[in-house]
């Protein structure tokens, strides 16, 4: 097997067919091109032609950038894509958040400390309150 790493949003069929091996709600293939065109940064892993994995980032491009659908199909996970995907979404923010920006995520349950690994923190803390979202 081979595998391929492109800096390159993958196609919104391929988005969507990850998202389902996973169990996340169905969205429409349009929204699945806008949301994909709107990101700021993609990773995308393949093993011979087929998406493994990927992973974005999403924001305004200079004070808050969001890690979003860090995805691994299931039948990959625990061989390193995830940190792969993770590499290189840290590179891209090494390079484009400025002193003082804010990056954020939603981690899945159990999975606080592959993010903490990089630096990221849990909320709540000693100084800040609840991470919050809101579903539609």
């Amino acid at each position: 097997e081979h595998l391929k790493i492109k800096l390159e949003s993958p196609t919104a069929q391929e988005f969507l067919t990850l998202r389902k091996k996973v169990g996340w709600h169905s969205i429409s293939i349009n929204e699945a091109e806008t949301s994909l065109h709107n990101s700021l940064f993609h990773v995308s892993i393949y093993i011979d032609t087929q998406l493994v994995g990927m992973g974005r980032v999403i924001g305004d491009g200079v004070m808050y950038f969001y890690i979003q659908d860090v995805v691994v199909d299931p039948i990959y996970q625990g061989v390193g894509i995830g940190v792969a995907i993770m590499e290189n979404i840290e590179r891209y923010l090494g390079n484009a958040a400025n002193e003082g920006s804010t990056i954020g995520l939603l981690a899945a349950k159990g999975k606080e400390a592959f993010y903490a690994q990089y630096g990221y923190i849990e909320r709540p803390n000693t100084s800040l309150g609840h991470g919050m979202c809101k579903f539609i």
